[in-house]
């Protein structure tokens, strides 16, 4: 099965280190945060890989070449100017279109999670499934009763009634209908996958 990760962003946010390196590859506990990404892959049976690489991509072509010191496959759809992450999907639609199922990782994200269970979403009919996670409030919160009185205060908990998009997502090759020649998959793909009820989410708490 293929995995594509979504590596052509400029990283303004992480400005000055992503001046000279694309943000997947700062180093993380000594590698790069695409190889990390790639044993993540490989230990769910994800053994081609395709980098959709942008600016700096030759930072990236230099280090992961063909992958194989990394023991997976790695191909390449590269982005002669920005075409945000549903027009970079759509970019590769060549390389995936005969796929019956495939991931798509952000090229930031760092996670342990069990890609499966969204894969197994998608036998139920639907187009798209999306990882979510619990949001992590940044202050501690105080709980008390109606009478007033504080029963317990937690620190920076996981806030369960809302959830947020952790940024990996599995597809069909459905997805390729409805996806932008250029834009954010965010803004013109999901909701109308909503609004056709095509779009699930795998929850991990």
């Amino acid at each position: 099965m293929k995995a594509l990760i979504l590596a052509g962003g400029y990283g303004k946010r992480l400005k000055p280190y992503t001046d000279t390196l694309p943000k997947p590859m700062l180093e993380l506990n000594g590698k790069p945060i695409m190889v990390w990404q790639f044993e993540w892959l490989k230990s769910h049976g994800f053994d081609e890989v395709i980098v959709c690489a942008g600016y700096l991509k030759e930072k990236i072509i230099e280090r992961v070449g063909n992958g194989s010191r990394f023991g997976v496959r790695v191909g390449y759809v590269v982005e002669e100017e920005p075409l945000g992450k549903g027009g970079a999907i759509k970019n590769a639609e060549h390389l995936l279109r005969n796929e019956d199922k495939f991931l798509v990782v952000n090229g930031d994200v760092i996670t342990s999670l069990d890609p499966g269970p969204m894969l197994k979403e998608l036998d139920k009919g639907y187009v798209g499934s999306i990882g979510v996670t619990p949001l992590p409030s940044p202050y501690g919160v105080v709980l008390y009763g109606k009478d007033k009185i504080v029963v317990e205060f937690k620190e920076k908990p996981k806030l369960r009634d809302y959830w947020i998009n952790t940024g990996v997502y599995a597809f069909t090759s459905k997805i390729f209908e409805y996806l932008p020649e250029r834009g954010e998959i965010e803004e013109l793909t999901f909701p109308t996958l909503a609004k056709k009820k095509l779009l699930v989410v795998q929850e991990y708490p």
